[in-house]
């Protein structure tokens, strides 16, 4: 805290950055267009996790502002009235009177009134302390940290340590392992509370609550280390800011995604899934499936083959890394081969050359493949968003042949168990369940 003879920087300035920094500038730039210096504006950003400690409204005539102080502070000293003061401020007279009486400085056992002091007063009794609900509310509390934080556990409720990654202060960044956890967002959490606790008024808390506890510190809440369970795993709040392959021969006009039937688009339908990989350190490789309606996931394991890193890189060689076209192709095969035909409508990928027998895959399994146009991963809206939400457990750059088919069951079943916005927050294994009921009770109905 400032001493009162060194008064904060106009708050006018300061919501001028803020303002700056909600338009998406760096904090450089914001600072320079204030007119403060960079490590002012670093420290402003830092202290307060990224968020607008004050309102960006302009404040309203009522309360007195720095320049009336200003002017205030010439007229007293020139032993002018507090009436006639009032009269060139163009305020009450009983408004300069209080002012004077409240925010004068005191040194010396004699009142001076002085601008700088009197704002900074003014300031510190305006401030309205107020203990966060998650300081007093254990129960929520501990709701919302298991949430974030919980550990990943396997079918059975074991639970899965995941990598060794402690807090170092900053977001891990992308190339290095982070820290696995229930992952819930403050939106997810604050939305499941009322179907978790519906007679319950007090567990109830809004997702900006939730992350101003997180990036907002001496609030006596949470810690500022759970921001790692974040997608983002951003440990400061940042505002919302501001690649070439051509088309592969086995892709026909047969297959690509403007011949796939008009049910799969408008999601009414199950059984329609969208497909990917994703990429990891030496080639390593998950595969994932996400059915469109229930959002529902499955992930393919796709171990290397026998001689991986024992002999030298072979352009056009065998796929030994894991993920060439006949991996790829049993893998699929073992995860929806098994499922209702309802089930198994459509599967949409990308020209990734591991989807290359797909005619292999479609006798197998029963289900019609199509392909997305080149760079347009906006074709596959739920499996791109599903991978952004996996990276959290497998950050790009990392070695994802190292987890086990034990490991991606347990990611997985975390993932199918977060509830979800378009769901009208139930969660995806939930609306998985009821769909392979529906089809049983289906199957029953219509037999003689």
């Amino acid at each position: 805290m400032r001493s009162p003879g060194r008064p904060e920087p106009s708050r006018a300035v300061q919501r001028a950055f803020w303002r700056l920094i909600a338009e998406g500038l760096t904090t450089e730039d914001a600072a320079a267009g204030v007119g403060v210096s960079t490590p002012v504006a670093a420290r402003w950003f830092r202290h307060a996790g990224g968020m607008s400690p004050i309102s960006l409204a302009e404040p309203s005539g009522r309360y007195l502002s720095f320049a009336e102080r200003e002017e205030i502070a010439i007229l007293r000293g020139q032993d002018i009235g507090v009436r006639e003061i009032a009269r060139r401020v163009g305020r009450d007279p009983g408004t300069i009177s209080r002012e004077l009486r409240r925010n004068s400085a005191t040194r010396g056992g004699k009142q001076e009134y002085r601008a700088g002091v009197a704002q900074w007063k003014a300031q510190q009794a305006a401030k309205r302390p107020k203990q966060a609900k998650l300081a007093t509310n254990p129960k929520l509390r501990e709701y919302v940290e298991h949430k974030l934080a919980g550990a990943v556990t396997d079918a059975h409720g074991r639970p899965i340590a995941g990598p060794n990654a402690p807090w170092a202060g900053r977001r891990h960044g992308r190339r290095q392992d982070r820290r696995w956890g229930v992952a819930w967002s403050p939106e997810q959490i604050s939305n499941r509370l009322p179907i978790d606790f519906p007679h319950d008024e007090s567990m109830r808390i809004s997702p900006e609550t939730i992350y101003q506890s997180l990036y907002v510190q001496g609030r006596g809440a949470l810690k500022r280390e759970l921001t790692a369970c974040l997608r983002t795993g951003r440990a400061l709040r940042e505002p919302r800011a501001r690649t070439g392959r051509s088309g592969r021969t086995f892709v026909t006009d047969e297959v690509k995604i403007s011949r796939r039937p008009a049910e799969a688009e408008d999601r009414a339908v199950p059984g329609h899934w969208e497909g990917d990989l994703i990429i990891g350190l030496e080639k390593s490789a998950i595969g994932t499936l996400v059915e469109r309606t229930s959002r529902y996931t499955m992930l393919l394991h796709l171990p290397r083959m026998d001689g991986f890193g024992a002999t030298a890189y072979v352009k056009n060689g065998p796929p030994i890394a894991g993920h060439g076209a006949e991996a790829v192709r049993d893998a699929i095969i073992a995860q929806l081969g098994g499922l209702p035909e309802q089930l198994r409508r459509s599967l949409t990928w990308d020209q990734g050359g591991e989807m290359a027998q797909h005619v292999q895959l479609k006798i197998a399994a029963g289900i019609e493949v199509y392909f997305c146009d080149p760079h347009s991963p906006w074709q596959r809206p739920s499996n791109e968003n599903t991978n952004g939400l996996l990276r959290q457990y497998f950050p790009k750059g990392t070695d994802l042949s190292r987890w086990s088919a034990d490991d991606l069951q347990a990611v997985v079943t975390t993932l199918n168990a977060r509830p979800r916005k378009t769901l009208a927050w139930r969660t995806p294994a939930e609306v998985y369940a009821e769909q392979l009921s529906s089809l049983a009770q289906a199957g029953v109905a219509s037999t003689p």
